[in-house]
């Protein structure tokens, strides 16, 4: 079988293999022929084979599971969030009719770091409470969030639900604001392994700090996102309403 032309004999087979994924040739799910069966019949060699296979798994369109072998990556959903709105997960998710889960990866009480104390405005010996989560989608991981919040704020993080904000609702700690930065990160083997992408994988980094209508800040959130699950999408306006080719609006 004829491998496209140009360029090292291993880019040839991942483009070979890319096409037949994208022609749906082979689809989501199915398994890859083994390195000997796929270099026999492509008239390469099993180095050639390997090479381009993990190229392939990196770039997340092959998976490998130990011991099964090799599969076509299934196809990821998009979700678009907006940047213009302070909603929890749990909310967002449920008006887009999505179905969502956590898996609670800690919750408990802890002296805090430097930059919590910092950040939160602790006081001398205060203790912060965390509560980190998996958020998963059908059986798809989307997110890693990790929280920090005064433990005056949040004495027993054990009681949270399904929100968290639903639960700081109820005693009047709800945050009305927020600033957000998002920059771009290659996840590390720890997070690559919860939201099961390779490591290296290309991630979003969100770092959240939410206050209160007071001014005060309620909450510091680190979280990383799957960059191949996630559209962040923000509304731009030019400033002072004035329009293009001058005049106003």
């Amino acid at each position: 079988m004829l491998l496209p032309q140009g360029g090292p004999l291993y880019l040839r087979l991942k483009r070979w293999i890319e096409d037949a994924v994208a022609r749906g040739a082979i689809g989501p799910g199915d398994a890859l022929p083994s390195e000997r069966d796929l270099a026999l019949k492509v008239d390469v060699s099993r180095v050639t084979v390997r090479k381009a296979v993990q190229h392939l798994v990196r770039d997340g369109v092959l998976v490998q599971r130990h011991g099964s072998g090799t599969f076509v990556a299934p196809r990821t959903h998009r979700v678009e969030q907006s940047l213009s709105q302070l909603t929890s997960f749990a909310e967002d998710m449920a008006r887009r009719g999505m179905a969502v889960r956590s898996v609670w990866l800690d919750r408990g009480i802890y002296q805090p770091s430097p930059e919590e104390t910092m950040v939160l405005g602790l006081s001398s010996g205060e203790d912060v409470a965390r509560v980190a989560r998996l958020r998963i989608s059908g059986d798809m991981p989307l997110a890693i969030e990790r929280a920090a919040l005064s433990a005056r704020v949040l004495p027993d993080p054990g009681r949270i639900g399904a929100s968290l904000y639903a639960h700081l609702e109820k005693s009047g700690n709800r945050p009305v604001r927020a600033i957000q930065r998002i920059r771009a990160a290659n996840l590390g083997e720890d997070d690559a392994r919860l939201l099961e992408v390779p490591a290296g994988a290309a991630g979003l980094n969100i770092e959240r700090v939410s206050y209160l209508s007071s001014g005060r800040v309620i909450e510091f959130t680190r979280s990383i996102y799957r960059g191949d699950t996630y559209d962040f999408v923000a509304e731009l306006r030019i400033g002072d309403g004035a329009v293009p080719g001058g005049g106003r609006k």
